[in-house]
């Protein structure tokens, strides 16, 4: 048995720890909430900036999983010191990092599909964030790997479609979209960027690298089209909003302010090839009805 430390309690830190302690090691949920995650995952209130702190906490883990998500209206300022904290407290422990990451790294103008080993060339804010975040990584003493997703489906998963689409979707009211209605978008599945970052760490390869999350594709237009077929919502008409409408959102709303940047995401088709994650993890991802089901559920 092993000692895990898994910073953030998302959906992704909190199925990362439920699947780590069903392989029966010892996992410790750090969230500054106190989180719990259910079943015999120790759920503790820490701020993960606290780096002492963090690693009294994390004492004999052998890996710590950053799975932190600061706010999208500010993660310039909110993500450097918790990854600050998070890598600090890696190499007091000399507990190897495992850190969940993007794909904005890659930048507006990378061709698609998008591969693992693609050069990193962030067009945008938050793309600069994520990859000075694995930069960090690298740079310490201890070994690093990075899992990269796409947009999330799945339970509690906020993206730009979870949010902005899908309750008009399932209000039956005409559902907006920034971006083009037909270009193919890899989805990601939070159950499966789980069971990548459990995988990812018991890989006996060479760190310093990353993988892609194995992720389903299938257009905006498409998606919407499957969610209300198995919501039993009426057939929908998803609207693209223009350049304009977007900005002009923006002006009235701070997250609606967040999107022109990102949108290029959106404009054109978005492909994960995962291929090695597949072949060297062996995961797979789950169907797109299990996506959309699971992001459906109601407790």
């Amino acid at each position: 048995m092993s000692v895990f430390v898994v910073v953030g309690a998302g959906p992704v830190g909190r199925e990362t720890g439920r699947l780590l302690a069903k392989d029966g090691h010892e996992v410790r949920l750090v969230s500054r909430s106190g989180t719990a995650a259910g079943g015999s995952v120790a759920a503790v209130a820490l701020d993960a900036r606290d780096a002492d702190g963090l690693a009294r906490i994390g004492a004999g883990a052998e890996a710590i999983f950053m799975c932190a998500m600061a706010p999208y209206t500010r993660w310039p300022t909110d993500f450097p010191p918790i990854m600050e904290g998070v890598t600090a407290a890696a190499e007091k422990l000399q507990a190897r990092l495992v850190v969940l990451g993007n794909v904005y790294g890659y930048g507006s103008e990378a061709q698609s599909p998008l591969t693992s080993s693609a050069p990193l060339a962030p067009t945008s804010v938050k793309g600069r964030v994520r990859v000075a975040m694995w930069e960090r990584a690298l740079s310490a003493g201890v070994p690093a790997l990075e899992v990269r997703a796409s947009d999330y489906l799945g339970e509690g998963a906020g993206s730009l479609f979870t949010l902005m689409t899908l309750p008009s979707l399932l209000a039956g009211k005409p559902a907006m979209v920034a971006g083009d209605l037909d270009s193919r978008h890899a989805w990601t599945f939070t159950r499966d960027v789980a069971r990548t970052l459990v995988a990812v760490s018991r890989y006996t390869g060479e760190w310093g690298r990353a993988f892609l999350v194995p992720s389903q594709h299938a257009s905006v237009r498409n998606l919407a089209q499957r969610f209300c077929e198995l919501a039993g919502k009426p057939a929908p008409d998803p609207q693209m909003l223009t350049e304009q409408e977007v900005e002009a959102m923006g002006r009235e709303d701070a997250l609606m302010r967040e999107l022109p940047e990102m949108a290029y995401l959106f404009r054109k088709p978005c492909i994960v090839d995962a291929s090695d994650t597949e072949r060297l993890l062996g995961i797979s991802a789950s169907s797109l009805d299990a996506m959309i089901e699971d992001t459906l559920r109601k407790d």
